[in-house]
C-alpha cells in the first residue's frame, strides 16, 4: 500500500473581510481589508498536507466557473493532483464568506454550490484510488452519504481514514466506528457527544482513536489503548480559519511519512500554531521546513 493521501472533501473560494469587531444584528461596521483566497476544508486539509511534503489527492467538486478554476489551480500549485476533480455544470463553486475580527477570531458563513452534488458515485468512480491510498482525510462539507460511502471503502481496503467532524452534525456519529481517529474541536465534541461528555462518550459510540482538537490549549488524544496530550504553542494570532485543518493535514503528512502518533501530534500542532500567526487560510499554511525550524527554535 501506498503512502500517498486522499482527501475527499470540499473546496470553496474564501471571500475574507477584516473587521475591528464583529457587527450585531442589524449593525454595519467598516472593515479594514477584503480578499478572494482558496479554501473548504477539504482542499485545505489537502493543501496543509502537500506544503508538508505528502503526496496528495483531491477528490470533490467544483463549478465549471473562474471560482472553480481558482481553487484547482492553487492545489495544483503546490502539488496536489487534482484530476479527480469534477467541474459541475449545475452548480456554482462552494462560497465560504468569513469575516475575521482584530483579535483573530472568525466567523464564517458556508454556502455549499458543488460541494452539496458530492455523490457517492464519485466516490465509487474514485474507488481504484481509495483502495490504493495509505490515508483519506474526511471532513462533513460534503454530503455525509459520500462520507460514509468513502469511509466504508477506506475501511476495507486497509487505509487510515481521518475523520474532522465539521462542520459539527449529531448524525455524524453513525462514521464513528468506520474511521481510525476522529478529531473534533470543543463544539463539535459536545454535538457529537450528545451534549454532555468527552472523548470517552466518542470512545461508547464507537470511536477508536479520539483526538479533541482545544485550540491554544493544543490537542488531547484518548482511546481504549492510550492516551497522549499535547500543549498548545505559545503564538500570536492573527487569523485562525483553518488552523484545524491544518492540524488534520499535518497529523496526515506526519503519518505517512512514518512517525509515530506522539510524534505526529506535535508536528500538527506547531503546523496549526505557525499557520495562525498569517492572515488566510491556505495562504497561511507553513512549509515542512517551516515547521522543523518552528520546533528547533522551541527546543533551544
Amino acid at each position: 500500500m501506498s503512502r500517498d493521501i486522499v482527501v475527499i472533501g470540499s473546496l470553496n473560494a474564501d471571500l475574507v473581510a477584516g473587521v475591528p469587531s464583529f457587527p450585531l444584528p442589524g449593525e454595519t461596521v467598516t472593515g479594514s481589508s477584503f480578499n478572494i483566497l482558496p479554501g473548504g476544508k477539504g482542499a485545505n486539509q489537502a493543501c496543509a498536507a502537500a506544503r508538508l511534503g505528502a503526496r496528495v489527492h483531491m477528490v470533490g467538486r467544483i463549478g465549471d466557473d473562474s471560482n472553480g478554476r481558482f481553487l484547482r489551480d492553487q492545489l495544483a500549485l503546490v502539488g496536489v493532483d487534482t484530476s479527480q476533480l469534477v467541474a459541475d455544470s449545475t452548480a456554482p463553486t462552494g462560497t465560504a464568506l468569513i469575516t475575521v475580527d482584530d483579535s483573530g477570531q472568525n466567523e464564517i458563513v458556508v454556502v455549499p454550490g458543488a460541494n452539496g452534488q458530492v455523490s457517492v458515485e464519485d466516490v465509487e468512480r474514485c474507488r481504484g484510488l481509495i483502495e490504493r491510498a495509505g490515508f483519506i482525510l474526511l471532513q462533513l462539507e460534503i454530503p455525509l452519504a459520500a462520507a460514509e460511502a468513502a469511509a466504508l471503502a477506506a475501511q476495507k481496503a486497509g487505509a487510515v481514514v481521518i475523520f474532522d467532524p465539521a462542520p459539527a452534525r449529531a448524525e455524524a456519529v453513525s462514521l464513528l466506528p468506520l474511521v481510525d481517529y476522529v478529531t473534533p474541536n470543543e463544539t463539535e465534541l459536545t454535538t457529537l457527544a450528545g451534549g454532555e461528555g468527552g472523548p470517552e462518550e466518542l470512545l461508547a459510540l464507537g470511536a477508536r482513536n479520539v483526538i479533541a482538537k482545544l485550540g491554544a490549549a493544543g490537542a488531547q488524544l484518548v482511546s481504549a489503548a492510550e492516551e497522549h496530550a499535547w500543549d498548545g504553542f505559545d503564538v500570536e494570532p492573527v487569523d485562525t480559519t483553518a488552523a484545524g485543518d491544518v492540524w488534520n493535514g499535518a497529523f496526515a503528512a506526519a503519518l505517512a511519512e512514518g512517525m509515530d502518533v506522539a510524534s505526529a501530534g506535535v508536528f500538527a500542532n506547531a503546523a496549526a500554531g505557525l499557520s495562525v500567526t498569517r492572515p488566510g487560510a491556505q495562504p497561511s499554511m507553513p512549509t515542512r521546513a517551516e515547521v522543523m525550524a518552528f520546533l528547533s527554535r522551541r527546543e533551544e
